[in-house]
């Protein structure tokens, strides 16, 4: 609390401000002065002493003079009457000969903020701007700003600011800097300085005078400026060569910033201006600053959008030490993830597991979070960790595990076997809400492969009454719907039970609505139930399997070196929060729900005719049982192999048939990867592999089990694998002769660009591989339209 003194302190300075004999000692007069500042720092309130103090300033101790400006412009509000009896002494010494004097008494005349002595500053100000003394000069330029923000409804003076402009061409860069700042305040209304090329040339050869945050200035301002050739541009880009590795961070992401501005038709350059700043971004990365540490791992996971193998060799750069804080620690496991291969998943996966310990709990749910995302790609070695985790028996850490393997499964089908085998006994252990709903949901959706599941879901019904989580009690309703049409013996009289509570004795309504929505729904029948709680689901944030693609650099340039990338939580869409990956937001569902096998005609095995006798029967998909990536690497290569030996025309005499088809769809290869597995997986379509879009040559590896009813109504039941590619121009060369749709000098067009489908199918039918076709070219049709 600060001291508070009385009256009597107050009388006692007044009279040493006072006394003679202190006015004529000049150091007790300085002390006595300094026990004022001292009393006000402290909060007493000295305002009555103003009028002691205006003579206090009338002296040619510059140690004085400070000390009583720092005291008129804290209380030059209170007294704006007697502030005009400083003003003589403020224009007095701004014509004083030491230059110190001169910008003192600059630099608090603009400083007492008081608007009727506006005319009384003017001429001063105008004065310092043609001062001999670059410091004068630099409290003039700022003074101005000072004023019109004093001011801003006043008319800006047309020679001022042409004296500002003339004043970027001043000796001293701290003056020109302050020129751009005051500029910037006074024209804000007009956009801020202008920016010519005689400036940007002239700015650009004094950048490295200043100093780094002059230079930042700088850098930001010149973003304005278009060159007008490409001679000019790359001029420029010469000048800042040298900035963009410069050792101090704020000038280095200021230059990238502008590089990234000037080059968005050059990708190329962008690309080689973001690999130069690798050196000086790791080094900020060890910076002995947190906050420079954290910023720079935050613009890192920035640049790895576009360049996701920019840093994959100094993969150790970004292991956590033991003193750092949780947030930088959690942002170092979101880069390691984006930088994992094949080389390091083993070294990487085996640090991730040593933080999932941390003493830090949310470190260690980090730390399995991550492993939950690299085991989108490497699912084996992963769940063997997670599994692994869960004998621990630590809450915290059982919780995160169960809620990543239930995110792990949704996007990897083929993991589900293992983890309901790991489920068994984890809700003993589960004790937050966010770990029970993922249990749930997971108990819901495999529950007829987890022997338990009843027995645990019991034991929730049985703390119903108990449970304060809404979210929990919602999932609960709709595990044991799904459960009750899977086993309904072993659940129907426990969701009998749920659903009377829930209806009768809840008082929650969201709770009570989603009982009585499934009560109805079980009177319309059990088939009616299963459409709906069983039909197809998709997750259009779903990442794609090998990687997150890369991203055009222009989607983030514009928050490069801004605050913006310091607050995002992290670069993929997290689910902590959600009960359950099903929320289909894509409306991909509606477009195809209604897409016929027979509307879009093949050119290949049995082309459609316009009558109804050549429409195939009914068709359906299904992506389980699930295939592996190594069973479906042996198999594709297998029958590829098979094909080539025999030679396509005795392959129809053998139990499995290949086909390949060209579709027209060009905007399909550039198309989000979210939303084309989305798609797929909406028709039970299972993709294994993407390349990144835009990239070429463009693949996409898929395969899913069609069943087919063929007219003696015998269902078959076949495995067709595909593979999507897309080359750019002819593809391989088999097109036909002539170009089959380039141009004169053999291009093809991009809007003729085609997308080769190649299908192997075992054992072989033909109609279930003519329907499959037709709705695989429905879908790609649809997304280049959408992407249109």
């Amino acid at each position: 609390m600060p001291y508070m003194g009385g009256d009597d302190a107050v009388r006692e300075l007044r009279r040493a401000l006072s006394n003679p004999n202190v006015q004529s000692d000049p150091l007790r007069y300085r002390n006595t002065i300094l026990k004022v500042i001292r009393s006000m720092s402290q909060g007493v309130d000295v305002s009555g002493l103003f009028s002691e103090m205006v003579k206090a300033c009338a002296t040619v101790d510059i140690v004085q003079k400070k000390l009583v400006y720092v005291f008129l412009c804290s209380y030059a509000a209170l007294n704006p009457e007697l502030s005009l009896l400083v003003i003589n002494t403020l224009r007095k010494d701004c014509q004083d000969p030491n230059p110190m004097v001169r910008s003192l008494a600059l630099r608090n005349m603009t400083n007492l903020r008081l608007p009727s002595l506006v005319e009384y500053v003017e001429q001063p100000l105008t004065a310092g701007l043609r001062d001999r003394a670059a410091c004068v000069r630099r409290v003039a330029v700022l003074g101005w700003a000072k004023l019109y923000n004093l001011q801003p409804t006043s008319e800006i003076d047309a020679s001022v600011v042409n004296e500002l402009y003339s004043l970027l061409r001043d000796p001293d860069p701290v003056v020109i800097v302050n020129c751009l700042r005051a500029l910037e305040e006074i024209l804000k209304e007009e956009g801020g300085v202008a920016i010519n090329k005689p400036i940007t040339h002239h700015l650009l050869n004094r950048l490295k005078e200043c100093d780094v945050w002059g230079q930042c200035d700088i850098l930001r301002v010149l973003q304005r400026y278009k060159p007008q050739s490409d001679d000019e541009l790359f001029d420029i880009l010469s000048l800042l060569d040298a900035s963009l590795v410069s050792p101090h961070p704020p000038v280095m992401a200021a230059t990238l910033s502008l590089f990234l501005h000037l080059c968005p038709d050059l990708p190329a350059v962008s690309q080689a201006a973001l690999e130069r700043v690798r050196g000086p971004l790791l080094a900020a990365c060890g910076s002995a600053s947190r906050e420079m540490r954290f910023t720079a791992l935050c613009h890192i996971q920035l640049l790895l959008r576009s360049l996701p193998g920019l840093m994959g060799a100094h993969y150790k750069r970004f292991f956590c030490g033991y003193a750092e804080p949780a947030y930088i620690k959690q942002r170092k496991m979101q880069v390691l993830v984006e930088l994992v291969n094949d080389e390091n998943v083993v070294m990487l996966l085996d640090e991730l597991k040593g933080y999932c310990t941390d003493v830090n709990a949310d470190t260690a749910q980090a730390a399995i979070s991550a492993i939950g995302r690299i085991g989108r790609s490497y699912s084996d070695r992963c769940l063997e960790i997670l599994t692994g985790l869960l004998g621990l028996k630590q809450d915290h850490i059982t919780s995160a595990v169960v809620q990543t393997m239930r995110d792990l499964v949704w996007v990897c089908p083929q993991c589900s076997d293992t983890v309901c085998v790991a489920l068994e006994g984890c809700e003993e252990t589960l004790q937050d809400s966010q770990g029970r709903q993922a249990l749930l949901w997971l108990l819901g959706v495999y529950g007829e492969r987890v022997s338990s599941a009843p027995y645990t879901l019991e034991v929730f019904i049985d703390g119903v009454r108990s449970e304060a989580s809404l979210g929990v009690k919602m999932e609960l309703l709709t595990t044991a719907m799904r459960l009750f049409l899977c086993r309904p013996a072993e659940t129907q009289d426990m969701l009998g039970r749920l659903l009377h509570y829930c209806i009768e004795e809840e008082t929650d309504m969201c709770v009570r609505d989603q009982a009585l929505l499934y009560y109805r729904l079980l009177h319309c029948g059990i088939e009616e139930t299963r459409k709906v709680l069983h039909g197809p689901r998709s997750d259009p944030s779903l990442g794609v399997l090998i990687g997150r693609p890369a991203e055009p650099i222009s989607q983030w340039a514009s928050s490069f070196n801004t605050l913006e990338p310091l607050r995002q939580v992290a670069v993929e869409t997290e689910s902590v929060s959600r009960g359950s990956p099903e929320h289909v937001t894509t409306d991909l569902s509606v477009t195809l729900s209604g897409c016929r096998v027979h509307d879009v005609c093949s050119d290949g095995v049995g082309r459609c005719a316009d009558s109804s006798a050549d429409v195939p029967p009914p068709l359906s998909l299904s992506p389980s049982p699930a295939l592996s990536p190594e069973e479906f690497e042996r198999l594709w290569l297998q029958r590829r192999a098979l094909h080539a030996e025999r030679g396509a025309e005795k392959t129809g005499e053998e139990d499995f048939v290949r086909l390949e088809e060209r579709v027209r769809c060009p905007a399909v290869p550039h198309c989000s990867p979210q939303s084309l597995q989305a798609a797929m997986q909406l028709l039970n379509i299972q993709t294994l592999a993407f390349t990144p879009p835009h990239a070429l040559p463009w693949r996409v590896y898929l395969y899913t089990h069609t069943q087919h009813t063929h007219s003696d109504d015998t269902p078959r039941r076949t495995l067709i694998l595909g593979e999507l590619l897309c080359t750019g121009g002819d593809g391989d060369g088999e097109g036909e002769e002539g170009g089959g749709g380039a141009t004169g000098d053999g291009v093809r067009k991009p809007e003729e660009e085609e997308v080769k489908v190649t299908l192997q199918q075992q054992p072989r039918d033909d109609e279930a591989l003519r329907g499959f076709l037709s709705i695989l070219t429905s879908v790609l049709h649809t997304l280049t339209s959408e992407s249109e």
